[in-house]
């Protein structure tokens, strides 16, 4: 292949790619799967990496290799980087669009109307198309060059798209994260024992600001333009909106909010919209940007200070304020994660009086440092829960008080515990415990429990509202009367749910374990618990050494076993179901005979002719492990009708497949 037939390969894949980077990032309408991107990326990769002399400043391949800086250089602004003017009320938009109209001289203003994103302001100048220096806004009039971390962000180009752009054009717009980036650095950082971030705007700015281009290329950061600075022609278009569109076209993202409105009452109703859409939104907002749209008019208009005539930023109210922590309270949720809940003085926080906040768990009580007196700046986004976001320790009085996990329920009085390496702490009265107390019913009566047909969840709710129940072994004390005099329950439907406890008195020791709900306990854990200790009593006695001694049960299992039997409260309720007549067989140890799939790992995947439930039964008591994922270890996978990438996967590491016909004749070969 000849030098220029190479080079014309290596400039139509950057074509390529810079017009799929348009789709994906301005358009939001990519046309071809994120693999067939990489493989234009790969072969560009290649390809210059053969012919290094074909590498340009402004391939794609380029947006990460600058050398970490010492430090940052200055940029003078040619033109400005000048503040909006804020509006916090409609009275005071009002007077902005009356000031307007009576300096123009005219009954109503068209405005452009578009979000105020809360990232970090930056210029990024293009001479004859190519990407030549970001710099942030810095005071307005100098800034501070961050091309080589500008360079990584894959929203903005290197090249400009199309031709025709002006020799010089110079771009302003807003660097922000995400909300999805923002958590899925915060988690990561959290499970590193890093620094987490206090919102998305910290998170940008800092992410801009790193000497090492390298360190922000690993960012997940995004960019809209929002206008221009220095430009080498007269004009981009008669209008805000217009010459938008022409930024647009030359393959910067513009916000697809953008939108022009008549009038005051269409800057209204455009706010009183985002205002509605705002928590839907992947990145953060604090209000919306309205600018007199006709360029004539702005001209004419003019600035004031440091800021235009033709712009304001009506502001949505503050969603972060500062305020005192009063108190620490611990709230025990339906399966029984106690909770430190903030008590604060209260505060005015995004148009709402805040007076708690949630801490998550005792882990990020201490990453935050949270003391009880402590000033701290409190967080709210829509409808979730307030919470503290930091702590200011220089603040913290003498009087302050460290935050501790309470020994034992608030609720009901039952050790709480926190295993080591979990984060939440939880009450082990599971049976006994008020706050679980509808949850541990619903569990306990459930189909692969105790099985009482009839007893869904609402019936459950009514009976605890109605105080009839306070613990599983009550639902064995019910009348026919107090049932008919719940709502839609009349005296057959009683008699039936009456007939259904009866029932479910005979069960097996497996079923029973599994219905007390003990935390990881499932139905296969029941099942080995049944097989090892043989009966009740034996493992009510079992420490956590011996309980670690079953198959497939570690520590951490062994300890909610070990705590839930400790509780007197919970053996008070078995007591009392035992006492209602629930009973079992006796366990019998199968002999190795009888256990003829011992040491087989099983996985069922697909639509099946029978609930998987009773095949992993049936397998189980043949002695087989069904687990949930293929691995190496998988012995045989069962795939069903539609059965998707379990399959695949045990096609590609050589698992024997069986159909429901070989699984059949599998089992009859072990009878």
């Amino acid at each position: 292949m000849s030098a220029a037939s190479i080079r014309a390969q290596a400039e139509d894949l950057r074509r390529q790619i810079d017009y799929h980077n348009y789709r994906y990032y301005v358009l939001d309408d990519p046309e071809i799967p994120d693999s067939e991107y990489d493989r234009l990326m790969r072969e560009l990769q290649a390809l210059e990496a053969a012919h290094p002399e074909l590498i340009t400043p402004d391939s794609p391949t380029q947006r990460v290799g600058a050398q970490p800086l010492k430090e940052f250089a200055e940029v003078r602004h040619a033109i400005p980087m000048l503040s909006l003017g804020n509006a916090f009320s409609d009275e005071e938009m009002a007077d902005f669009d009356e000031r307007v109209r009576k300096l123009l001289n005219v009954e109503q203003i068209e405005y452009s109307a578009e979000p105020k994103l809360d990232g970090l302001a930056i210029s990024l100048r293009y001479e004859k198309g190519v990407l030549v220096q970001g710099a942030t806004r810095g005071d307005g009039h100098r800034g501070e060059d961050v091309t080589s971390n500008v360079r990584t962000i894959g929203a903005i180009p290197l090249r400009l798209l199309g031709e025709g752009w002006p020799a010089v054009l110079e771009v302003r717009g807003e660097i922000f994260m995400p909300k999805k980036g923002f958590e899925e650095l915060n988690r990561r950082a959290r499970k590193k024992g890093e620094k987490t971030f206090a919102n998305p705007r910290n998170a940008a700015a800092g992410s801009l600001r790193q000497l090492d281009p390298k360190i922000t290329a690993t960012r997940p950061l995004s960019f809209y333009a929002y206008g221009w600075g220095e430009l080498s022609v007269e004009k981009l278009g008669d209008s805000y909106s217009d010459a938008m569109a022409v930024i647009k076209e030359y393959g910067l993202p513009v916000s697809p909010e953008l939108k022009v409105v008549q009038g005051l009452q269409g800057c209204l109703d455009y706010f009183d919209a985002m205002a509605r859409k705002r928590d839907s939104l992947d990145y953060e907002i604090d209000g919306v940007v309205f600018k007199v749209n006709d360029l004539q008019q702005q001209e004419r208009l003019g600035f004031v200070s440091r800021a235009p005539r033709w712009a304001i930023a009506r502001k949505f109210p503050a969603q972060e304020a500062l305020t005192v922590v009063k108190d620490v309270e611990f709230q025990v949720g339906r399966t029984g994660a106690v909770t430190p809940v903030a008590r604060l003085d209260p505060v005015e926080v995004g148009g709402v009086t805040v007076r708690n906040a949630t801490l998550h768990n005792m882990d990020e009580v201490k990453k935050k440092d949270v003391h009880i007196g402590d000033t701290v700046y409190v967080r709210r986004a829509g409808d979730v829960i307030p919470e503290i976001v930091r702590v200011l320790p220089e603040r913290r009085p003498k009087t302050a008080q460290e935050v501790v996990l309470p020994k034992h329920c608030p609720v009901c009085g039952s050790d709480v515990i926190k295993p080591e390496g979990e984060a939440v702490a939880r009450c082990t009265g599971g049976l006994y415990c008020p706050a679980q107390r509808k949850e541990a019913i619903k569990h306990f009566a459930s189909r692969r429990a105790m099985d009482i047909e009839g007893l869904g969840d609402k019936l459950v709710e009514q009976l605890v509202e109605q105080e009839l129940i306070h613990d599983p072994a009550d639902l064995y004390s019910l009348t026919r009367q107090q049932l008919m005099g719940l709502e839609r329950m009349g005296e057959k439907s009683a008699q039936n749910l009456l007939d259904a406890l009866e029932r479910s008195k005979e069960t097996t020791l497996a079923h029973f374990l599994y219905a007390l709900g003990i935390r990881e306990v499932g139905e296969a854990t029941s099942q080995t618990l049944a097989q090892q200790f043989g009966s009740l009593e034996a493992l009510e006695k079992a420490s956590e050494e011996e309980l670690q001694e079953t198959p497939d049960i570690g520590p951490i299992v062994a300890a909610h076993i070990a705590a839930f039997f400790h509780q007197p409260h919970n053996r008070e309720v078995i007591d009392k179901l035992l006492q209602a007549g629930i009973h079992w067989p006796a366990v019998e140890t199968p002999s190795e005979e009888e256990l003829p799939l011992k040491g087989k790992t099983f996985v069922l995947t697909g639509s099946l002719s029978r609930p998987r439930s009773e095949i992993k039964v049936e397998l189980q008591a043949l002695g087989a492990k069904v687990t949930g994922s293929v691995s190496k270890n998988t012995d045989y996978v069962v795939a069903g009708e539609a059965a998707g990438s379990k399959l695949d996967k045990a096609r590609d590491l050589g698992v024997t497949i069986l159909d429901e016909d070989g699984l059949k004749i599998l089992l009859a070969s072990t009878a």
